[in-house]
């Protein structure tokens, strides 16, 4: 960390002393964090935000639920914005709703949910039970989960826009499907948003991405761990020591800095249920970003392993 100076340090007090008092480690005094403007809005988010899938399916397990509130709280403390979650995730959105009272996040939450259900009439109902489970009265985005029955629920989405109960609505595609019609989306609706597959090991989305960002659409990262194979392709290797030169202390960090440095991202979206997992994933928010040719470095150094 670099010298601050006294009014610097002093700014920071405040901050310091409600980490302390959430359990985050004291690293994650506030520093500055990566953004990137949403076009159609202006307004700016943290390139590295947090998903749900999968992670915040919990119970009533006590231990779990604690375990998750500290990943919301170091998400916080650490500058973060975004969370993504689905009514396809399970208890996800339930257990965010029941967490997040008790977290402080003011000005700083981005809520994204979806609608998923291939059902005209329960696309309303499901908006509704989704606002009840977070506790809250406007969506900042709302997205059609995997395009599933896109043309219904789009125009469900406008009218939600107009009355304005979301302000960003968009379509969602994972596990790198569905790009054609994505591309077609994009020529003939306007949208805000655009969740995609894109990492180290599927890179299909990028014609995709370079679309969306030219229409101004904000583009958001699902899957940058490629479900966590990317980590087991580079279990017992050592990070490359140039790393250090892009701010990278672990491999979560080389996986989303290079995602986050492509032009076309807004924000990547990893999940986790771990809070020392967080808190690496929120220090690639923080320092330089790869150039062109470093990411092509990257990409080398990992197609080499």
């Amino acid at each position: 960390m670099s010298i601050m100076d006294r009014r610097q340090l002093l700014g920071f007090a405040p901050a310091a002393l409600v980490l302390a008092a959430a359990d985050v480690p004291a690293q994650w005094v506030p520093v500055p964090t990566l953004r990137r403007v949403i076009p159609r809005g202006g307004e700016s988010l943290p390139v590295i935000g947090m998903g749900t899938w999968l992670t915040f399916d919990v119970g009533p397990d006590l231990a779990e639920q604690a375990r998750r509130r500290q990943v919301l709280q170091r998400f916080f403390a650490a500058g973060g914005g975004m969370i993504d979650s689905s009514p396809m995730y399970g208890r996800a959105q339930w257990l965010l709703g029941e967490l997040l009272p008790s977290i402080p996040h003011e000005g700083k939450l981005f809520a994204a949910t979806k609608v998923w259900t291939p059902f005209d009439r329960f696309g309303p109902i499901q908006i509704e039970q989704a606002l009840d489970l977070w506790h809250l009265t406007r969506f900042d985005a709302l997205l059609v989960h995997n395009l599933l029955n896109w043309r219904t629920h789009l125009k469900t989405l406008r009218q939600w826009q107009e009355q304005g109960r979301v302000r960003y609505i968009g379509v969602s595609t994972s596990h790198g499907r569905q790009h054609d019609e994505v591309v077609q989306l994009i020529h003939s609706e306007r949208l805000d948003v655009l969740q995609i597959t894109y990492n180290f090991a599927d890179v299909r989305a990028e014609p995709v991405m370079n679309l969306a960002s030219e229409r101004g659409l904000a583009v958001v990262i699902n899957r940058p761990f490629d479900g966590g194979d990317l980590f087991r392709a580079v279990r017992r290797q050592q990070l490359p020591g140039w790393a250090s030169e892009i701010a990278c202390a672990n491999w979560a960090q080389f996986f989303l800095k290079w995602v986050v440095s492509h032009p076309a991202v807004t924000c990547a979206i990893p999940a986790t249920q771990q809070p020392a997992h967080m808190d690496e994933n929120m220090g690639a928010g923080v320092g330089p970003l790869p150039d062109s040719e470093v990411r092509r470095r990257m990409q080398s150094f990992l197609a080499q392993l």
